[in-house]
This record gives C-alpha cells, sequence and structure tokens, in this order.
C-alpha cells in the first residue's frame, strides 16, 4: 500500500468543522492506497460526477467487476465542492434578500436595513456541502468494492495508468477529469490576484466592490447573488447582451432585472489590463462606442469567463488519445477517444458541460464499454435530449433546439409563446416578467426545443423533455391536467393554443354537422 500525495489537494480554507468533514469524505489526509489488483475491468479517472456515475455504476451490477477510481483533488469534482452545491446555497440566500426588499408590492413593509451575514450565509454553505458530501465519500466509494486511489493519474503505456508509485493494468479506461475556470491572459491580472468558482467559495468577508468577467451563466448568476448579498457588482461582457447564447428574449429579460437591480453592467467591453493600486484593483477596458479607454476600481476580482479541459500530466500521447486544449478529449459518438480501449465523459469532452448531461454520458459509457461486444448495441451522445437552467432570477431553462439551429438543420418550425402575464399564478406570485416558448415542427404537434423564462423555470423544464424523449407531442400535453393555480399551467395553455390552430374552417364545419346529429 502507497500513501498518496497529499500536496495535490487543494486548501480547504477555511479550515472549520464543516470543511474537516468535507476533507474527511472527499480526500481524508490519512488514506493509504491500496494494492492494485493484477488488472482492472475498469479504471476511472477523475471522481466528479462522471466518473463517480461509472465507477459505481460497474460497480454495483454486482458481476463481480474489478474497478479502480482516481482522484487527485477532492471527490465528488466541481459540482459538490466549488459548483452546484455551494453556488446554489449562495443563490438561496440571496433570494431571501430580494425577497425582503421587494415585500411591499404585497403589503407587507421591508425593513429599513437588511443586515446581511455574509459569513453565516458561506458557514450555512459550507455546512450543507459537508452535509451532502458523504454520498461522495472515499469511504462509501471502497463499501462498493472499488478501489479508490488519490493522487495524480498518467497513462504509461496502452494498458496502464500510474498513480504514485502504483501502477494499475486496466482492460478499459475513462477519463473523466472535467474541466476548470478559464484564466484570461490579461496583463496585471495574475499579479493583482482573482477569484474563479474553484476560489471564491472560500471567502469568508463579502467584497465591498466586486468586479465579475464574463456574462454568461455563471458569471451572472454569482454577479446577482454577491450584489443581493450586499457587494458592489461592475459586471463585464465582451459581448453586447448577457447570456448571448441565450434566446435573446430570454436573455432580454434577465437583463433588464440586474439593470432593475442596479447591478453596472459594462457590455461590449474588453478587459486590456488590471493595475493594482493603494485604493484597490484597477481595471483599464475599452467598450464599443466609447471615446476612451475607462477604468473600474474594485477589491475583488472574479472570473467567470469558461471552462477549460484538464488534459495536463495525463500523458495522453502515449495511449494514442487524440485532444484539444481547448475542446478536450475526442470522442466519437459511443464516447470512445481514439483509442477503442479508453472512453471519456463529462466536462473533458463535452460541450454540455452540465452535471446532469455527465450522469447521462456516464451511462452511456458503461454500457458501451462494458456491454457491447463487437460494437453490439452501443448507445449514442447524439441521442441525449439535455435540459439546461441558469440559476439567475429569473431563471431561464431551455432543452431541445433553439430557432436559429432548427433553421441551419432546415427544420420548419412554428413557434407558440405563452407571457406569464396570462398565467394566474405568476400574477399572484408576482412573477408575471418571464415567458414559455415552445417550438414545434411545421404541420406536427412534436415538440424540437423549448425556453421558459420564470423564477423556478429550471422545475418546469422537466415536463416538455419528458414530452421530447417519450414522443409525446403538445396534442398529448393538452390532454394532461395540471393544478390550478401553478405556474406551469404555462405548459397545458401552449398545449391548448396548438389544439386551436387545428380548428381550421374545414374542421369548424365538420363539428358543427356532428352537432346536429347529436
Amino acid at each position: 500500500m502507497t500513501a498518496p500525495d497529499h500536496n495535490l489537494e487543494p486548501a480547504l480554507q477555511p479550515l472549520n468543522r464543516y470543511n474537516q468533514t468535507l476533507q474527511a469524505h472527499t480526500h481524508p489526509p490519512d488514506w493509504v492506497n491500496p494494492t492494485p489488483a493484477q488488472r482492472y475491468d475498469l479504471v476511472v479517472i477523475g471522481a466528479g460526477t462522471a466518473g463517480l456515475v461509472v465507477a459505481a455504476g460497474a460497480a454495483g451490477l454486482g458481476l463481480g467487476l474489478k474497478v479502480a477510481l482516481v482522484e487527485k483533488s477532492l471527490m465528488g469534482g466541481d459540482c459538490l465542492n466549488v459548483g452546484c452545491v455551494p453556488s446554489k446555497c449562495m443563490i438561496r440566500s440571496s433570494r431571501v434578500v430580494a425577497d425582503m426588499r421587494g415585500a411591499a408590492p404585497f403589503g407587507v413593509e421591508p425593513p429599513e436595513q437588511i443586515n446581511v451575514d455574509f459569513a453565516a450565509v458561506m458557514d450555512r454553505m459550507r455546512q450543507i456541502r459537508a452535509d451532502i458530501s458523504h454520498h461522495d465519500s472515499v469511504d462509501r466509494f471502497s463499501q462498493l468494492g472499488i478501489d479508490v486511489f488519490l493522487g495524480a493519474a498518467r497513462f504509461v503505456d496502452g494498458d496502464t495508468v500510474q498513480v504514485g508509485e502504483s501502477r494499475l493494468p486496466f482492460k478499459k479506461a475513462v477519463i473523466a477529469t472535467g474541466a476548470r475556470a478559464h484564466r484570461p491572459a490579461v496583463p496585471g491580472l495574475a499579479e493583482a490576484g482573482f477569484l474563479t468558482n474553484e476560489t471564491v467559495f472560500s471567502l469568508t468577508e463579502s467584497p465591498g466592490r466586486l468586479a465579475v468577467i464574463g456574462g454568461g451563466p455563471i458569471g451572472c448568476e454569482l454577479a446577482q447573488a454577491f450584489h443581493r448579498l450586499g457587494s458592489e457588482v461592475t459586471l463585464l461582457h465582451n459581448h453586447d447582451h448577457l447570456l448571448n447564447r441565450e434566446d435573446a428574449a430570454a436573455a432580454e429579460i434577465v437583463q433588464q432585472q440586474l439593470t432593475k437591480e442596479q447591478l453596472n453592467l459594462v457590455l461590449d467591453a474588453q478587459l486590456e489590463r488590471v493595475e493594482t493600486t493603494a485604493t484597490g484593483k484597477v481595471l483599464h477596458y475599452t467598450q464599443q462606442g466609447a471615446s476612451a479607454p475607462q477604468t473600474v476600481a474594485v477589491d475583488q476580482i472574479l472570473v467567470g469567463a469558461g471552462r477549460v479541459p484538464n488534459v495536463d500530466g495525463l500523458n495522453l500521447e502515449a495511449v494514442g488519445v487524440e485532444y484539444d486544449r481547448r475542446q478536450g478529449v475526442v470522442v466519437n459518438d459511443y464516447l470512445q477517444t481514439t483509442n477503442p480501449r479508453i472512453f471519456a465523459a463529462g466536462d473533458i469532452c463535452m460541450d454540455w458541460k452540465f452535471t446532469h448531461a455527465a450522469d447521462a454520458a456516464a451511462r452511456i459509457v458503461i454500457k458501451n464499454a462494458l456491454f457491447a461486444p463487437l460494437g453490439l448495441g452501443r448507445s449514442r451522445l447524439s441521442n441525449l435530449v439535455v435540459p439546461w437552467v441558469t440559476y439567475t432570477d429569473p431563471e431561464i431553462a431551455h432543452v431541445g433546439l433553439y430557432a436559429h439551429e432548427a433553421k441551419q438543420q432546415g427544420i420548419e418550425v412554428d413557434t407558440i409563446e405563452i407571457p406569464f402575464s396570462s398565467v394566474d399564478r405568476a400574477l399572484a406570485d408576482g412573477e408575471s416578467a418571464g415567458f414559455l416558448k415552445i417550438l414545434h415542427k411545421k404541420g406536427s404537434d412534436k415538440i424540437v426545443g423549448a425556453t421558459i423564462v420564470a423564477r423556478h423555470a429550471g422545475e418546469m423544464i422537466s415536463e416538455i423533455t419528458l414530452a421530447m424523449v417519450t414522443g409525446q407531442g403538445l396534442s398529448n400535453l393538452s390532454g394532461v391536467i395540471h393544478p390550478y393555480p401553478t405556474q406551469a399551467e404555462a405548459i397545458k395553455k401552449a398545449a391548448d393554443a396548438y389544439r386551436r390552430t387545428l380548428l381550421t374552417p374545414r374542421t369548424k364545419s365538420l363539428l358543427k354537422l356532428l352537432t346536429k346529429f347529436s
């Protein structure tokens, strides 16, 4: 047995009782790597969502498969430690503040001053993260019969992975090393110091002035949350609109909301350099249409400008696995790399960088790597119907195609849009600014895409996703009874709107005739 290299473990600051629990579960300091088996059916590199699902799924089948799981940092990956879980905890606290500030229209007098205990907000997040972490713990996966190795993995030849002094021979291997925050090469930025999603949740004091670089989902979510929790936020984005990859009308609603909340939005901006001064970190930027460069001084900088795959140090060249430093490991539609014995799943190889997409891809890998002899019965990544959510307030949820994508694919579509101003529950909730938009194939009720903008859009999108996966069209959705009053009633309204388009003059004539004989 060999002790893992714990110098690879990221700092968990502050090392309070919650983070100590997290560490004990996800990278215990006293862990000793097991003696490797003579040969593994499967060696999984990376214990984020994709790696955990592959390892647990393979080992949990009760077939006696020998599985090794390697993690150099924290079990649970980004989602548990520096992504989904901590960010949504912060967002929940920030929504409480927003509800208090916006109480007046509901007949409730808001307090004159709302005191946010930022340290307590972050402590709550750490407690919840620690409470959840046992699901992804070294101990749990060891009890599943998986050999867990803590340390950095690298391929040494076509059938061996090395972790420290341990060599792990394999029949098949899976690369699930994920991605990390992109670090822009802006002069002075590194010297000034900056936060990413990997470090921002270590804060114990609220940044008085915060610059957020990037107006994509991560940037918008955290910018809004920090602003509501008391920071003066400046959000810089290099496009003329936030969330520029989303439906334009949906993104506009979120942008209007951030403007209403008085975030300082700097659009069409190019960050030129960062200067460290006695008064703070000064960002120098140019802006489309501005006559001269401009500056903003802040206390902290949060970079949320995309993700890059973790391909370094794996020695992929030794095993013939092609990769790109920006796009990640190259895979086919079966998630097989250019080495047919090595598969990949999750952020390391997929455009969909979501926990639920990594989970779904991992299930494909289990089937294709272990239960598809000679390639028979393999599942395809392209068959997945993947929804996603941007967790701003309101949220944007989407599944399927956008209108421009349908056009590019030669699919003619009709669009049904239901404004939430026509949904009774949304009016009662004071949340009427959003909409539901459904794209269906022209001349058919087949749904090809949908976008929802609502405070809990993520809770509603799954009904449409289920309809798409099971081939249920708008006609069937029209026959589904939705509780009244709920905001999800918008889906039934859209389905009913489609049904009304079937009432052609000929159909009406037939119906009128039927009434005479009834």
